[in-house]
């Protein structure tokens, strides 16, 4: 499959590299299950060593060598790219092309793959409740790589928050076009280095709960404001707050020690969710619909 998208990507690039275009690649590579090239895993096997064989315990399917295989999922689709751009130059379209390299999301827990042993979080913990499908930092906090010659200086490095909402406002700016209604903004100060970008909340909700079949996961919403992050637990009620510059790792859960700052931030989150209309999660137990943060105060 990833062959099938890779060569439907690059003809993509010669029915349109006479005129301006837009390619989103949303490549399954690296994700559960554990498939890649077998040059690849080979190369990691000899790398690696023998290792013990994912079974499928943790869903998905099973896999012998499940270190080797998820590191040659990488640089399976690091081979990938280099091919794009080796083609986007080739065209001579790389001078005028911005390209943006990033995650929807933090790194997994099951199907076979272990991002402790990679240390894939860095910064942050990645185990079961804290990587992908979590509100915490290393589920939701993911870097991104961008490169546009003449516009962005190389090398640079900004630690402003963005969020995928902002793609959109962004591009439109870029190409001179009015923007649907979004609450996104744009980037493109931060890009160029012209112009400033100005403060905000950033909001999260995932309003679904995988289980008892799944791994259960509880349906979360969180508010980042400033330094303070609030994290809300529909199924049972509980708010974390974590000062994030101070403990970005998530270690200190200060909510107790703050009521006042923890109401603020639920009212702000709960607006927030009401104005867009956000889905409401039904509990489990009792099949009405959860209260939002500021009902349980």
């Amino acid at each position: 499959a990833n062959d099938l998208i890779f060569d439907e990507l690059i003809s993509f690039v010669d029915e349109n590299k006479q005129k301006p275009f837009f390619l989103m690649w949303t490549t399954p590579l690296p994700h559960v299950s554990l498939q890649a090239p077998e040059k690849w895993v080979q190369h990691y096997v000899k790398k690696f060593g023998d290792e013990e064989p994912y079974t499928g315990k943790a869903g998905y399917g099973i896999c012998r060598y499940p270190h080797a295989t998820y590191a040659a999922m990488i640089s399976y689709f690091d081979e990938q790219v280099g091919k794009l751009i080796q083609k986007l130059k080739a065209e001579n379209l790389y001078d005028n092309t911005l390209i943006i390299f990033t995650s929807d999301n933090g790194p997994t827990f099951n199907g076979g793959s272990d991002s402790p042993w990679f240390n894939s979080g860095g910064w942050f913990k990645s185990e079961y409740g804290w990587g992908k499908c979590f509100l915490h930092e290393g589920g939701i906090r993911v870097p991104a790589v961008m490169v546009w010659k003449g516009k962005i200086k190389p090398g640079s490095e900004t630690d402003h928050i963005c969020c995928f909402q902002d793609v959109m406002p962004t591009l439109a700016e870029i190409i001179s076009v009015t923007c649907p209604p979004t609450d996104g903004i744009s980037f493109l100060p931060l890009l160029t280095g012209k112009g400033k970008m100005p403060a905000r909340d950033i909001y999260w909700h995932y309003p679904h709960s995988w289980g008892p079949s799944g791994p259960g996961i509880g349906a979360t919403c969180s508010i980042r404001s400033g330094a303070w992050k609030l994290v809300y637990y529909f199924d049972s009620g509980k708010r974390e707050l974590f000062n994030i510059p101070a403990d970005i790792g998530e270690q200190h859960d200060v909510a107790a020690g703050n009521p006042k700052l923890v109401k603020k931030l639920s009212r702000k989150l709960s607006n927030y969710l009401r104005s867009v209309d956000a889905q409401r999660p039904i509990l489990r137990a009792t099949r009405q619909p959860a209260p939002w943060p500021d009902e349980t105060l």
